[in-house]
């Protein structure tokens, strides 16, 4: 009894692993097949930035679908965040190397900035591109309710999101990204 017991619990067993192998033959391709799709879309989904108006810290109005056709960064930053004060100076020179090319970089104070040591801070380092100060957080909730600086958005001509960076900008990819798109923009 105890050997025929046995036996049929070991088939029992064996079934159960056959048809684990089986189920498994079927359900593995097909959780991979479902990841590649899931990645495919995500990947070519690009967002549309958000319609937004800026006003600066001059006052002056600027509305994204004004700088529809140019490349933008908006980069979100604040003046007691060392990363943000350190990755500046690139961002004045790329400004400054890509500007005449299409593009645009909108520098967007968060909230917290006390407003008058971002005055002086835009004044004193010269900034040479709109500077906004996101007083109410609409921008940063536009934009994914943005809380770390820094963190900078990459728009194609297109107005699409095209990349986000937490953390400092690496100017070197920033720059060959650059290139490629701005120099290719007349032969499209």
């Amino acid at each position: 009894m105890y050997l025929r017991t046995h036996a049929t619990k070991q088939l029992y067993n064996w079934i159960k692993i056959l048809r684990m192998k089986s189920t498994s033959k079927i359900i593995i391709p097909l959780v991979i097949a479902t990841l590649l799709i899931f990645l495919f879309l995500n990947l070519n989904n690009k967002k549309t930035a958000p319609d937004l108006t800026f006003t600066t810290i001059e006052g002056k109005s600027l509305a994204m679908e004004s700088l529809r056709g140019k490349f933008i960064v908006i980069n979100f930053w604040a003046t007691y965040c060392p990363g943000c004060i350190e990755e500046m100076p690139d961002l004045v020179s790329t400004y400054k190397k890509y500007h005449d090319a299409g593009l645009e970089i909108i520098a967007v104070s968060v909230a917290d900035d006390p407003p008058n040591q971002l005055l002086a801070f835009t004044q004193k380092n010269k900034l040479p591109f709109h500077v906004v100060h996101d007083s109410d957080e609409k921008i940063s909730q536009a934009f994914g309710n943005i809380k770390l600086t820094p963190t900078s958005i990459i728009i194609n001509q297109d107005g699409l999101i095209i990349g986000k960076t937490i953390g400092k900008l690496d100017f070197v990819n920033l720059g060959n990204l650059l290139n490629k798109a701005l120099t290719n923009k007349g032969s499209k």
